[in-house]
């Protein structure tokens, strides 16, 4: 917050001083001035330093099909803000690519087999999906993903944290529009240098911990209050699933009533109408962890109120796997 100060001048309530006491008093209001404005300046500097380093996060801005930010990061603890300002629902996904690997490849490469495949499923013919999805190159398999920000409402803004090491990093949504185009060939591809230097963030602390892994679905047995809580999501044993990505964890608000069934069927992206717009009705997405290798750790951030609440990873029948979970907040 930025300090406005206003020092008066020294007021003369003697009229018929003569004129170098008058003087004297100017010079005196003068440098009582200075003195005061010196001590001013140093308070403003020291709480815009306190003030930057309570909000120390990086910005990603969509109001398309983009996404605005920075070009080159610093390694480390990173936070990011993703403000949602379109009209569809999002997500980001960090890849970590291996070296010499580029968005060029990206778009070369990995874009067209997807698509070609998504093209053939909706049509009906998984055989030839499948043989579609075998043309990804084999550098594919060396791709990390290091996690992102979950789904995510239109004119909604949620926010992760995460651990990014130096490299080349891809961020994308595969979100897919109405006519079964993913968003990443519509510009929701962006290329981000991570550099050696290290940011000042720590690891973040967390009101609530988050437990997903292959076998023991998601764990979460804990009594959550309104307010903005931060989460952390500890990922053990991961595997890729049949839709060739591994699982996450989604945060999502659902009004009474709402069909679970149509939010589990909707987050499979490989179903002919999976993750594809609209998003279904009764449901807000308020972010949430992607996909981290095992052993490591992600955090969100959420305002949440009073309501039913569903944690759900973005896989293939997330219900028989233990990874659909249901809770209340008071």
């Amino acid at each position: 917050m930025k300090i406005q100060n206003s020092i008066s001048g020294v007021r003369n309530f003697f009229l018929l001083l003569s004129l170098s006491i008058f003087s004297l008093s100017c010079q005196f209001g003068e440098n009582k001035a200075k003195d005061e404005g010196g001590a001013v300046n140093q308070q403003e500097e020291v709480e815009t330093k306190q003030e930057s380093d309570k909000q120390e996060f990086t910005e990603i801005i969509t109001t398309s099909m983009e996404f605005q930010t920075k070009d080159t990061l610093k390694s480390g603890w990173n936070t990011f803000k993703y403000k949602n300002r379109s009209n569809e629902t999002h997500l980001i996904l960090f890849d970590k690519y291996p070296k010499g690997k580029t968005i060029a490849d990206t778009k070369r490469d990995i874009v067209p087999p997807f698509q070609e495949g998504m093209d053939l499923i909706n049509e009906g013919k998984m055989e030839e999906a499948g043989k579609a999805f075998g043309k990804l190159p084999e550098w594919f398999q060396e791709v990390e993903f290091v996690g992102g920000v979950g789904l995510i409402s239109p004119q909604s803004t949620a926010q992760s944290t995460m651990k990014l090491e130096p490299g080349t990093y891809i961020i994308e949504c595969y979100v897919k529009m109405p006519n079964g185009v993913f968003h990443t060939t519509q510009g929701m591809a962006k290329q981000i240098e991570v550099v050696e230097e290290k940011t000042d963030l720590s690891e973040p602390s967390a009101d609530y911990t988050i437990s997903i892994a292959a076998e023991e679905g998601i764990k979460f047995d804990q009594d959550v209050s309104t307010g903005e809580k931060t989460f952390a999501v500890n990922f053990g044993k991961q595997k890729v699933h049949e839709h060739y990505l591994m699982h996450d964890v989604n945060l999502v608000w659902a009004e009474p009533g709402a069909d679970l069934a149509e939010l589990e069927k909707w987050v499979n992206w490989s179903d002919p109408e999976g993750l594809q717009t609209p998003a279904p009705k009764g449901f807000k997405f308020l972010g949430g962890m992607q996909e981290m290798n095992e052993g490591k750790t992600g955090y969100f951030t959420a305002d949440l109120k009073q309501g039913r609440y569903v944690l759900i990873a973005e896989v293939p029948g997330s219900r028989e796997k233990g990874m659909l979970k249901e809770f209340m907040v008071k």
